[in-house]
């Protein structure tokens, strides 16, 4: 059957273990469902009765009649974060891992980004995100010194305060290192991390992302040059540097994201909606929140009340995952794992599609779907 409209969810960092190269990423043992499942604020009833339990490998009580498509995706790209993993669900295999900076940024890095934006910066360590802005928060208002820092993955990422630097100058001090951050250390990411109040503040839901350039076509350039709507929700415009991107919506949390996606299962269209929900990653994954981001993910089944009557016959949806972020895993970082992928339509016939190599193996159907070649 062919499917009018896709509504293509990302559940940032849902991982569902059991990678079989997790060891070469230091992850044994990763398995973020597992950890969130054994939180008393876990209950999933639609994900289940959808098929998220009889995913091979899965923990979880089973039911023996799930009403969807269903199975384990590994990834094939040489890392584990978002830029990466949303690259690969839209079509491209990364086969080198974008650089990381363990020790911090090079001397000849930081010194340009200090010249072009006139700023000093602090820092300029591996740090987690609101420990950081403990540690060095009152420093940099006292002295107006930007924060820059960065993590396990491939990002550079910039802090401050917005009484001391307003939203729209904390996104231009952005573009200025996303254009120093090429060639050889062409980073996934450039993050704004704002914060405000008093000590030990409080990071805001402004942050955004500057990504590096997809390296060839997507799926959504393909589907946007083939004149099918491509809209994206959350920080997706934002990971593909809006190219094949008809619309967009930026959101702040999961609520507006799923309410946007609401709103647009009511809306005539032809294409794509590409949902990411980034909270389970960035509010709960990062900050080891088991009962945090197990509450995210009901919440989340709660809306499929809601959504999936809203589905027209010829209307599709794919739930999945860019990579794992266990919140009971040892550090704060993303965690190698494989991913779910279930797929529902009202008519649609049930099947366990077993273990599936390459998150590609989305833009593939979706491409298929929408004949693009």
């Amino acid at each position: 059957m062919k499917y009018n409209r896709v509504f293509l969810i990302v559940l940032d960092s849902f991982g569902i273990g059991n990678a079989p190269d997790a060891d070469k990423f230091d992850d044994i043992g990763a398995n973020t469902l597992k950890s969130i499942s054994k939180s008393e604020k876990f209950n999933i009833p639609n994900l289940k009765r959808l098929g998220l339990a009889n995913i091979y490998g899965v923990d979880l009580e089973n039911y023996v009649s799930p009403i969807g498509k269903l199975g384990a995706i590994q990834e094939l790209s040489a890392g584990k974060d978002t830029t990466i993993g949303h690259f690969e669900i839209a079509g491209i295999i990364s086969s080198k891992p974008m650089p990381t900076y363990p020790d911090g940024f090079p001397d000849e890095i930081i010194k340009e980004f200090e010249k072009q934006t006139g700023c000093v910066t602090l820092c300029n360590k591996t740090y987690s995100g609101t420990k950081v802005i403990t540690d060095y928060g009152e420093e940099h208002i006292k002295t107006g010194k930007l924060i820059v820092y960065t993590s396990a993955d491939s990002v550079f990422q910039i802090a401050a305060h917005t009484d001391v630097v307003p939203l729209e100058k904390l996104y231009e001090y952005c573009k200025i290192a996303r254009k120093i951050l090429t060639g050889e250390h062409a980073v996934g990411r450039v993050i704004a991390r704002p914060f405000n109040g008093e000590y030990p503040f409080t990071r805001t839901a402004d942050r955004r992302d500057f990504s590096v350039e997809p390296p060839e076509d997507t799926m959504l350039d393909k589907l946007k040059a083939n004149c099918f709507d491509v809209i994206s929700v959350g920080k997706i415009a934002d990971i593909f540097t809006n190219r094949g991107i008809t619309e967009s919506y930026y959101t702040h949390s999961n609520d507006e994201g799923m309410a946007k996606t609401l709103e647009l299962a009511d809306k005539d269209f032809y294409g794509l909606v590409f949902t990411n929900l980034v909270d389970f990653d960035m509010k709960y994954g990062h900050r080891r929140d088991v009962d945090g981001y197990a509450n995210a993910i009901s919440e989340f089944d709660n809306w499929l009340n809601i959504f999936l009557p809203k589905m027209k016959n010829d209307d599709l949806l794919i739930i999945t995952a860019d990579h794992g972020c266990d919140p009971a895993f040892k550090g704060t970082d993303h965690t190698r794992e494989q991913v779910p992928i279930i797929m529902y339509s009202p008519d649609i016939e049930p099947e366990n599609l077993g273990t599936i190599k390459g998150y590609n193996y989305i833009s593939n159907f979706i491409s298929d779907n929408f004949n693009l070649g």
